[in-house]
């Protein structure tokens, strides 16, 4: 048996919302060492993102613990479409899309949780064999409309509407849990905060079919909100992807560097594997030194070396490190263009230019006079070079392949120039 009270870590992290019966799972845990615990995910898409991420992470904590995760990747719910957390119907996507979505979800999971310990499983493969006449008689028969209706995930879709497709769902994730656990011994469900309804459902068919004392439990995360009070997860650019094509490492590692002060140490305890002393310091660090941002570097590092593993981590924070100290040089084109990414932009033909006449043309000066003035005051770095000779020819063939030039205006302000 696990010596490690990882309910015990979880409440102390706030990571839990909810459980189906704190006290039978806490005496399962201290009489058993064989527990089984499942989180789904649809393949909706071909990569998760950072709010995906928490229950994934109590996933992991359990199977440090020495536990057994199971991941369901959803091939054949994600074809349904789950109404948790929408207003309007889901797009359905076409069976070759969720194929691939299947492969990406799965190398992804496999990254985070490695090959030991550790499964995983698509419901394709029992609920793509049920016939509508077996899934009526076997178990809609089990399900009461008047007490799925009550679930807050389709009362809150009535108004607008819902389809029976999507009103069939809670079923559907019911016998994934009921088969899993009378199966393959699954007996705790994770989820967020808003699959709460559609776990209970599959803990109540469990209950009707295997009988009332069959060990089945469930847990929730708490929804995740930032101290401003709007929803975690998101960047300037959108959503925040584990996937290194959709939000790169650097991208990745700075959103966590940028948090707030408010919510770092939350996220210290959600995020990272960190024991209680280490994060309290960094809670303390907080409050006595803000500006040195210890709390959010390290909060950086651990997450961007969980998902990224330490090349990525690596290379996020040598792209961090040659911005803050304006060694661009020290960049593959590829790596600057992902570190600029976000940063203003404009073209420039491949002719060598003045530098003073390459400013106004590419819209970084909006003067004669003012691009003179930034350029002899040492303002304009070009390519990480301070440049104050208005004389200056700038060659775009100079450096970065002659694919760029790269502006800099006082400390931070950069501009990439993509040249024709």
């Amino acid at each position: 048996m696990a010596n490690f009270d990882v309910l015990a870590d979880l409440k102390w992290r706030g990571a839990i919302n909810q459980e189906t019966d704190e006290a039978g799972l806490r005496d399962y845990l201290a009489k058993h060492d064989d527990l089984k615990l499942y989180c789904g995910t649809d393949a909706t898409g071909d990569s998760l993102h950072i709010g995906h991420l928490i229950p994934f992470m109590i996933m992991k904590r359990f199977q440090l613990a020495g536990y057994h995760p199971v991941i369901l990747i959803g091939g054949a719910t994600g074809g349904i479409g789950d109404p948790s957390g929408r207003s309007t119907e889901r797009v359905l996507q076409d069976p070759e899309q969720i194929h691939k979505n299947e492969q990406a979800l799965t190398a992804q999971m496999e990254k985070l949780f490695g090959r030991e310990n550790f499964e995983i499983v698509n419901n394709v493969d029992w609920l793509g064999k049920l016939s509508l006449l077996d899934f009526l008689r076997d178990y809609g028969k089990l399900f009461q409309v008047n007490h799925m209706l009550n679930k807050e995930v389709v009362a809150s879709r009535l108004e607008n509407g819902i389809s029976f497709t999507e009103f069939s769902y809670q079923i559907l994730q019911s016998v994934d849990f009921y088969l899993l656990n009378r199966d393959s011994g699954v007996q705790l469900q994770v989820g967020g905060a808003d699959q709460w309804g559609n776990i209970t459902a599959g803990i109540d068919l469990i209950h009707r079919l295997a009988g009332p004392d069959r060990p089945a439990f469930g847990l929730t995360i708490p929804l995740m909100l930032k101290a401003d009070g709007t929803k975690f997860g998101k960047s300037a650019g959108g959503a925040v992807w584990l996937d290194p094509e959709k939000t790169s490492p650097y991208e990745f590692y700075q959103f966590w560097v940028n948090q707030d002060d408010r919510d770092v140490v939350k996220y210290l305890k959600y995020f990272t594997f960190l024991s209680h002393d280490e994060i309290n310091a960094l809670a303390e660090s907080v409050k006595q030194e803000p500006w040195k941002r210890l709390a959010q570097k390290r909060l950086a590092t651990e997450v961007t070396k969980f998902v990224h593993g330490e090349a990525g981590l690596a290379e996020a924070q040598r792209i961090t490190t040659a911005l803050f100290k304006g060694d661009l040089k020290a960049l593959s084109v590829k790596q600057l263009a992902i570190a600029l990414k976000q940063a203003p932009s404009a073209t420039a033909s491949a002719n060598k230019q003045n530098i003073i006449d390459f400013l106004l043309t590419t819209g970084i000066e909006k003067s004669k006079r003012q691009a003179r003035e930034d350029v002899t005051n040492g303002a304009i770095y070009v390519n990480g070079d301070r440049q104050t000779d208005v004389a200056f020819e700038i060659d775009p063939a100079a450096d970065f392949e002659g694919k760029f030039v790269i502006i800099r205006k006082g400390k931070k302000k950069y501009t990439l120039v993509r040249i024709k």
